[in-house]
């Protein structure tokens, strides 16, 4: 799979942390979960991706305008930081398109009269629902 943008290497930070979970004694002992942190602000980026960035209500981009991506669903490291690169990635591309602008537009004419069909057939079913009067 091929990525809109690189992010270059100088521009993540990662940092080793211990997991958490069951693991055994070998969690207590090995730090093989990834912290990754990204500043969109400083980072490489096109300006309107990282505007996009800065608005998309991610609970992973802090205020300051960072991105913290924790990995630790593999056993080593090196997979681990692999798959915070993945995310980052995934996120960078999600707004890498600029959406597009909506064109307000009015429903056809027969899809009008269907509704409106729809409507007086619904209306006259429960009419006869009523009160039966003598």
């Amino acid at each position: 799979m091929s990525h809109r943008f690189t992010v270059p290497p100088d521009e993540v930070e990662f940092s080793a942390i211990r997991a958490q979970g069951a693991g055994g004694q070998n969690v207590n002992k090995v730090s093989s979960a990834i912290h990754l942190r990204f500043n969109i602000h400083a980072s490489s980026l096109p300006e309107a991706v990282r505007e996009r960035l800065l608005k998309l209500g991610d609970q992973r981009i802090s205020k300051d305008g960072v991105v913290i991506i924790k990995a630790q669903e593999f056993r080593s490291l090196e997979g681990n930081r692999a798959e915070a690169l993945r995310r980052l990635h995934e996120l960078i591309d999600s707004v890498a398109v600029p959406p597009k602008r909506r064109r307000p537009t009015k429903p056809t004419y027969t899809a009008v009269v269907k509704r409106l069909e729809g409507k007086t057939r619904r209306a006259s079913v429960k009419a006869g629902r009523g009160k039966v009067s003598e």
